[in-house]
């Protein structure tokens, strides 16, 4: 239903159907906007990690009418456990997990396309989807935005959204080539789905490669039925390769990860006939401004944390219902929403950037102490890790209301 307070006329164009962009769809449908997404995948997106909603992102959550859902989707672990390259496990906990952090806390854990679906399903049906298509230029002038599409579709909007991602496409034809705002944190991450050929319940499972703080690991999902695995190394000078090129980024994966002990080779042997696979850099999105004129961006497009911070997924939903809410309170003045929504969320953005490089440096820390140890301080140095400071960033963002 419309409010009759808002201003009706606009129509906006979000790029990105992940989790910033059906969740601006649904508050922009709510304040009148005409929307419609436009995502390069054929629908939204399988798999993916396990993703968090933390914090203020649980109360946009709940304005949403979607927080049941959330929480019961929510992946449901009893714990986890780090083994060796044999297999024998070093320790385990069942207070927290690397994937999810405390499991006594309010923090849910969901699988990315879980959430994707509960947003898009949330935002209803009347939101246009343009799926299997993509932006392929844009032209604003003072009066609307002119997108040409890839298909050949040409169209026009009042405003345009850019919530496409670290890789983001509206953000290098508007604010200019990915190297001038891309900063790598020196770590590669994949994830895939696999059978659950270990047959866990639950419960995750993590090899630290000797000398690295990273490795691989799985999780079960969908009741056990699946495994969502996790790969990931380091490298100090940013690895050349195309994101849209799955073939040969497998092949990263497979050359990385050569020689690698516990279940290791099995992994990458599903890793082949795994749909799903997702590949990319560890790295952070730093921005003057994340508009220019009619174009705004959303989430990792503008200020990507990296999943090191471990909230991408809420920084997404929370801009979602700023960016959204600044346009209704300015009455669709887009240059007075644009400038409030970025004054509203500088510091929280930039306190959870740099909580990326403190667990970073955390877990170097622990790295070191552990080649140094014994079994026992690698388990008691994980499990000191302090979420103070974590928990006091995630709240420090209060929802107002729009």
């Amino acid at each position: 239903m419309r409010n009759a307070d808002a201003t009706t006329s606009k129509t906006v164009l979000i790029s990105g159907a992940s989790v910033g962009g059906p969740a601006l769809a649904y508050w922009l449908r709510r304040h009148g906007f005409d929307v419609t997404v436009v995502e390069l995948a054929q629908g939204l997106r399988a798999g993916g990690q396990a993703v968090d909603v933390r914090g203020p992102a649980l109360e946009v959550a709940e304005r949403m009418g979607v927080l049941e859902e959330v929480r019961a989707r929510r992946v449901q672990m009893r714990g986890m456990s780090m083994v060796d390259a044999n297999g024998d496990e070093l320790f385990r906990s069942e207070e927290y997990t690397i994937t999810g952090g405390d499991l006594g806390g309010p923090d849910i854990e969901i699988l990315r396309d879980d959430l994707s679906r509960i947003l898009a399903d949330a935002a209803g049906d009347g939101v246009e989807y343009l799926f299997g298509d993509s932006i392929a230029a844009l032209d604003q002038d003072e009066d609307a935005v002119r997108v040409t599409f890839r298909s050949g579709l040409t169209r026009t909007f009042d405003l345009v959204v850019g919530a496409d991602g670290l890789h983001s496409t509206t953000r290098s034809l508007v604010f200019g080539p990915e190297r001038d705002h891309i900063t790598h944190l020196g770590k590669y991450l994949s994830v895939w789905t696999a059978p659950n050929f270990l047959g866990l319940d639950r419960w995750q499972v993590f090899h630290q490669m000797p000398g690295s703080a990273w490795g691989g690991g799985v999780m079960s999902v969908r009741g056990n039925a699946e495994l969502r695995v996790y790969m990931g190394f380091e490298c100090d000078e940013p690895v050349a390769y195309d994101h849209r090129d799955t073939a040969a980024q497998k092949k990263l994966m497979e050359d990385a990860m050569a020689g690698g002990g516990w279940v290791v080779p099995q992994l990458l042997d599903s890793m082949w006939d795994a749909a799903d696979f997702h590949f990319d850099s560890m790295a952070q999105i730093h921005m003057d401004r994340w508009s220019r004129g009619r174009v705004v961006l959303l989430g990792d497009a503008g200020y990507c944390g990296s999943p090191l911070s471990g909230q991408g997924t809420s920084m997404a939903m929370v801009g979602a219902y700023v960016l959204a809410g600044e346009l209704k309170a300015a009455g669709g003045d887009h240059r007075a929403a644009f400038a409030a929504y970025e004054s509203a969320l500088r510091g929280y953005v930039a306190a959870n950037q740099e909580l990326a490089l403190t667990n970073m440096a955390r877990v170097d820390a622990q790295r070191s102490a552990a080649m140094g140890g014994t079994a026992e301080d690698t388990a008691a140095g994980t499990a000191q890790i302090d979420f103070q400071d974590f928990g006091e960033i995630v709240d420090s963002f209060t929802v107002r209301d729009y």
